[in-house]
C-alpha cells in the first residue's frame, strides 16, 4: 500500500526525471534523516523556497544575509555611522 502524507488533502503531483546518481544520493540522504524520499524532497524544496522568497513573503528589508553583494558595500567605515542611528 502506498504511503500518503495526508489523504484528506488533494495535492497536485510533480514529476522530475533525475540521473541514477542523483536518485542514489537522494535515497541515501533521506535514509540518513530517517525520512521517505518524497518527504525529504518536499522538505528540501520548502527550505529552498523560504530562502529564495524571503523578501517577497515576509516583506523583510535588505540585509547582509539576503544580499551579500550589497553587504560588502555597506560594510565600510563611512557607512558605520548609520549603524548607530
Amino acid at each position: 500500500m502506498p504511503r500518503t502524507m495526508n489523504s484528506s488533502i488533494k495535492r497536485p503531483r510533480i514529476s522530475v526525471d533525475v540521473a541514477p546518481e542523483i536518485r542514489r544520493r537522494l535515497r541515501l540522504a533521506a535514509a540518513r534523516k530517517d525520512m521517505a524520499v518524497g518527504q525529504y524532497v518536499l522538505a528540501a524544496i520548502e527550505a529552498r523556497l523560504r530562502e529564495d522568497l524571503v523578501d517577497e513573503e515576509s516583506g523583510a528589508a535588505l540585509t547582509a544575509k539576503t544580499d551579500p553583494v550589497l553587504a560588502e558595500l555597506w560594510d565600510n567605515p563611512a557607512d558605520a555611522a548609520y549603524d548607530r542611528l
